[in-house]
């Protein structure tokens, strides 16, 4: 490629490059602020004089004209900019500003100069005098540069360092091209050609100058994610542009070996393009030098809110994925570029390692009133262990347990803060690249560790939830079982009452050792209800209505007075679909609540009957009765009792079986008339009975 190509090339590349700044400033209205538009003005320039001279190098004529013009327009509207930024002196009101003063004569020198500059370009007088007048217009830049940045105080020099740097490179450039020109009276094609490349190479130095002043509104709108790839993407591209370049070099020169060397050069280049992509330390020093040096704040809110979010509720779609703990690591070790770390939950007493990932550091328990329990609660600081061994007197001597001061395993202790609650805290190992850990870091740290820290109260309180409803079930479950164990006492304390009258009557003997049996069997199956839950054991089964009533009959015998049994044609013969001793143990309840209602001279009917699909059965007395409110308010509802030494869930567990079993339990009673109890049960094959005559 020749010289001229050359020039072409590198003026292009820096017209792109100024235009792209351009862009972004632009983009975030720095036209809003006055020294944002005088910065924009002279990009803008840059960009038409950049333009201009690779036009002009084609060469098309009117673009030659207008790079001799845009020439001394440049270096005019950067040292304007540089005139505006030198501070006032902040004179009294009413008196002259010195520095105003120079300013202005400042701008009337180099307005003469930029004047002189135009005219002897535009008449084309003899070119040692156009190299002379653009030689003093360089050292007017560098001498206004040196004012600026000389009366800019020592705590704003940081922002306007690198915007220093690209312009005292940018007339220092130009000053030794023309001053060199103008003793040897012709122009050095080289650095004319090097010139593009190196305006263009100056666009990231405005750029971190630019990103470094939020008061001139210029604060770059493009994702961080942008900027990273966008980086990452940039750095690659040189690594390999001075790769090809350098193998070139090694095969034109190299000789016979020439070929062999660039190719393994090439390769070795992109061998370690690809490991320094793969390094998790390089691309983490990478998003810390753009956060440091191209945004306002080191941190992406929105999207490190999201993240967090995410992460602490993304769960695996197989129910294997990482449990809250690790997530809660990994949640806060991602923003700050830690590799890992452990988590302290409280348990009891005292705080437990619950989880560690990529943690090499001890993991002791420490106890709930160790000082660093109570300081972290009080103070919810963030503990930088590096800070604490320094400068202990900035935690009050704080005492750390041993195995969690270790500067060469943890970093960082974030304590997890409910309201005023401590659930636990998590200790950071250090991260992949240096970050100084200032008030933004420590602010995000607590932030999300607060987040967490709700997440963590909430699976507790789920878990307690849980647990209670477990032991709620077991006591619900165990109250029933005690139910019946309480009327299966009742059963044998009658027979033993009876014992002693008619212990020589062979029948009597016969019907207690039955009866001994049937309460062994029903004792057996309530211990297997109680181990295995609420629920029975066995599936539902096929019970004859008139089998069941039979044996709740059977089961309160020597109830006074006797229950008297009608059981209609209709469901001689039907089944329901139920647990057989449940459903006895359900109408024997009603037929005792019926005998203790009436008394020994009462009465007691037990009936059987069909209705459509279902099968009725009905338990009445006459005894006193129930009230209106009583059945509506007090009947059916648990641990209600109207009885000395009742438990008051009978009622209320029958009814529950029966809704279980798909049927209902309804009653209908009046005070002083009596009661009915009616259960509607699910016949097996429940189709209505064709009429024998049709």
């Amino acid at each position: 490629m020749d010289a001229r190509s050359l020039g072409i090339l590198g003026f292009a590349a820096a017209a792109l490059a100024w235009l792209a700044l351009a862009g972004l400033l632009t983009a975030r209205g720095s036209a809003g602020d006055r020294t944002g538009r005088l910065l924009l003005v002279a990009v803008g320039v840059q960009v038409a004089w950049a333009a201009s001279f690779a036009l002009a190098m084609v060469p098309i004529r009117p673009a030659i004209l207008a790079a001799s013009l845009l020439e001394e327009v440049r270096s005019v509207a950067w040292i304007v900019l540089l005139l505006w930024l030198i501070p006032s002196s902040r004179a009294a009101p009413g008196t002259d500003d010195p520095m105003a003063r120079g300013r202005r004569t400042a701008a009337v020198v180099v307005a003469a100069l930029a004047t002189a500059s135009l005219a002897v370009d535009f008449i084309h007088v003899d070119p040692v005098l156009v190299y002379t007048t653009n030689t003093v217009m360089a050292v007017a830049g560098l001498v206004c540069l040196e004012q600026a940045y000389r009366n800019t105080p020592h705590t704003r020099r940081w922002a306007l360092k690198f915007m220093a740097i690209a312009l005292a490179a940018m007339f220092g450039f130009d000053l030794l091209m023309y001053s060199d020109a103008m003793l040897y009276a012709r122009m050095n094609a080289a650095w004319w050609v090097a010139r593009g490349f190196g305006n263009a190479l100056l666009v990231p130095l405005m750029a971190i100058a630019a990103a470094r002043n939020p008061q001139w509104k210029l604060d770059i709108a493009v994702s961080r994610q942008a900027v990273f790839h966008s980086a990452a993407l940039f750095v690659a591209g040189t690594y390999l542009v001075l790769v090809a370049a350098g193998g070139y070099y090694v095969r034109y020169f190299g000789g016979e070996w020439g070929a062999v060397a660039q190719a393994v050069i090439v390769f070795v280049a992109l061998l370690g393009l690809v490991v320094a992509l793969a390094s998790g330390a390089i691309r983490a020093r990478l998003r810390v030098f753009l956060s440091k040096h191209f945004f306002s704040y080191r941190f992406d809110y929105r999207d490190e809110w999201l993240r967090l979010t995410r992460t602490l509720t993304e769960a695996d779609a197989r129910g294997d994925g990482p449990d809250l703990p690790h997530r809660v690591i990994r949640a806060l070790a991602q923003p700050v570029e830690s590799p890992g770390g452990a988590l302290w939950l409280r348990e009891g007493d005292a705080f437990a390692c619950a989880a560690a990932a990529s943690y090499r550091g001890a993991r002791p328990m420490v106890g709930a009133g160790e000082p660093l329990i109570a300081f972290l609660k009080e103070r919810g600081w963030v503990i930088d262990i590096a800070e604490w061994w320094a400068h202990p007197e900035r935690y009050d001597g704080l005492a750390l347990p041993a195995g969690l001061h270790a500067q060469d395993t943890g970093w960082l202790i974030v304590p997890l803060l409910l309201g005023d609650e401590l659930l636990g805290f998590v200790v950071l190992d250090r991260p992949l690249a240096p970050l100084p850990l200032d008030w933004e870091v420590r602010d995000l740290l607590k932030t999300g560790a607060r987040q967490a820290a709700s997440y963590v109260g909430v699976q507790r309180a789920v878990e307690e939830l849980v647990q209670a409803r477990q032991f709620e079930s077991f006591n619900r479950m165990s109250a029933f079982v005690v139910h019946d164990l309480k009327n299966l006492v009742a059963q044998l304390g009658l027979m033993t009452r009876n014992a002693q009258r008619h212990r020589d009557n062979p029948e009597f003997q016969a019907d207690m050792l039955a009866t001994v049996e049937n309460v062994m069997e029903r004792m057996q199956g309530l211990l297997l209800q109680l181990r295995a839950g609420a629920r029975p054991v066995e599936q539902p089964a096929p019970v004859p209505v008139a089998g069941a009533l039979a044996g709740a009959v059977a089961a309160r015998r020597g109830v006074r007075p006797e229950p008297e049994v009608a059981i209609d044609e209709s469901v001689a013969q039907a089944s329901v679909l139920a647990h057989r001793d449940r459903l006895e143990r359900v109408i024997g309840h009603l037929i005792q609540n019926a005998a203790e209602a009436t008394g020994v001279s009462g009465m007691i009917r037990v009936r059987a009957r069909r209705d459509g699909a279902q099968a009725l059965i009905e338990v009445e007395d006459n005894g006193k009765g129930m009230s209106e409110d009583f059945m509506r308010s007090r009947l059916f509802r648990p641990f209600v009792s109207t009885k000395a030494h009742g438990m008051g869930i009978g009622t209320f567990e029958s009814r529950e079986y029966v809704r279980e079993l798909g049927g209902s339990l309804d009653v209908r009673s009046r005070e002083g008339a009596g009661t009915v109890f009616t259960i509607r049960l699910p016949l097996i094959g429940g189709d209505r009975p064709k009429d024998s005559g049709a």
